[in-house]
């Protein structure tokens, strides 16, 4: 089936949606963005391995690459022997892509659809393959996981795979009070003025960045894990219970997050993890300033409630809660509380 250089018009009608949702797709327009995941070689050789590894897998099979961007896991799939590749991106980039697979001498291989994943058409009923790089920030900012399960529940046919299948969430506790008196403490005093009514407001705000592996105080724990082949859209919104030790004398003065990604379909399963612990990945860590300063001690605990869901006025955006209890035997210590962040 040949494709690709005459396409009809974006199913999408840009002028209808909301401007968050615009504005989503738009950021992915820019060619900056899709270098940096490319170049991101945790992520792109993970995929790679996960596909080349598993040629047995993709051989004369139909597979839907899901936010396909410049349409490199679509690559892989033929190179691995697909029958066919669809495809699907709302963003511009998808132009580029088409002139990528034509250089590439993929055109009789590869559909390129340029709209919503759910609204565009398929020139296949059903696929025996879902390709998707969709993890955002905190594994679930921007809510693409919402696509892939969509389509999934539409196109996978039965015993269908999903390239990746599993993701969990990990927390730990960190020391970093030079940075959180420069972000933080900063509202204090500006310039002389009293601006402690932003103070709250930096609180609120998460932090993507990297972090050093020295900064970790506690023991990392898995907070939740989401197994793409069965779980919902609705449990995409949780409220999971955590337990942090830690692992010497120090303070901690945030916690933070990052996801582990698995490919768990493979012959030979294949992860790998955005974590302060490993290679930088463009997911980095986030980063959640609390309220209080901790005084910890080797193997005391940090104890709470994760909780996440869409945002009601953006579901792209992501609201997040934490709730903590500092458990020590030192009355003085002991601490309670609950922070609440927006991330957008």
């Amino acid at each position: 089936m040949a494709e690709t250089t005459s396409v009809p018009p974006p199913a999408s009608d840009l002028s209808k949606m909301a401007h968050s949702e615009v504005h989503y797709f738009n950021s992915y327009n820019h060619h900056g963005i899709h270098e940096e995941m490319l170049k991101d070689e945790v992520r792109t050789k993970s995929y790679r391995d996960a596909i080349y590894q598993n040629k047995h897998l993709f051989k004369d099979k139909v597979v839907l690459d899901v936010g396909c961007g410049t349409s490199i896991l679509s690559m892989f799939a033929v190179k691995a022997g697909a029958k066919h590749v669809i495809g699907v991106d709302m963003s511009t980039i998808i132009e580029k892509a088409r002139e990528v697979v034509a250089v590439n001498g993929m055109s009789d291989k590869i559909t390129l659809l340029q709209g919503k994943m759910e609204e565009v058409t398929l020139p296949f009923p059903e696929v025996d393959i879902i390709i998707s790089e969709w993890m955002g920030y905190f594994l679930l900012y921007e809510s693409m996981m919402d696509t892939v399960l969509w389509a999934r529940d539409k196109y996978l046919k039965k015993g269908g795979l999903i390239f990746p299948d599993k993701a969990t969430i990990f927390m730990a506790g960190i020391e970093d009070g030079e940075y959180k008196d420069e972000k933080i403490g900063f509202w204090d005093n500006v310039y002389g003025f009293d601006y402690s009514p932003l103070k709250a407001t930096a609180l609120s705000e998460p932090l993507v960045d990297t972090v050093e592996m020295k900064a970790v105080v506690t023991d990392p724990v898995a907070v939740v894990t989401f197994d793409l082949n069965t779980v919902r859209v609705e449990d995409l919104a949780f409220h999971s219970p955590f337990e942090l030790v830690a692992r010497r004398d120090d303070f901690v003065h945030a916690l933070i997050s990052w996801f582990d990604i698995e490919f768990a379909a493979c012959h030979k399963p294949i992860r790998f993890s955005t974590g302060p612990h490993t290679k930088y990945t463009h997911w980095k860590q986030t980063v959640f300033y609390i309220k209080d300063v901790l005084t910890v001690e080797q193997g005391e605990k940090v104890v709470g409630w994760l909780t996440s869901k869409p945002n009601e006025k953006n579901r792209r955006d992501l609201d997040i809660k934490i709730e903590y209890t500092f458990e020590t035997e030192d009355p003085t210590r002991k601490t309670t509380g609950e922070c609440t962040y927006t991330m957008c």
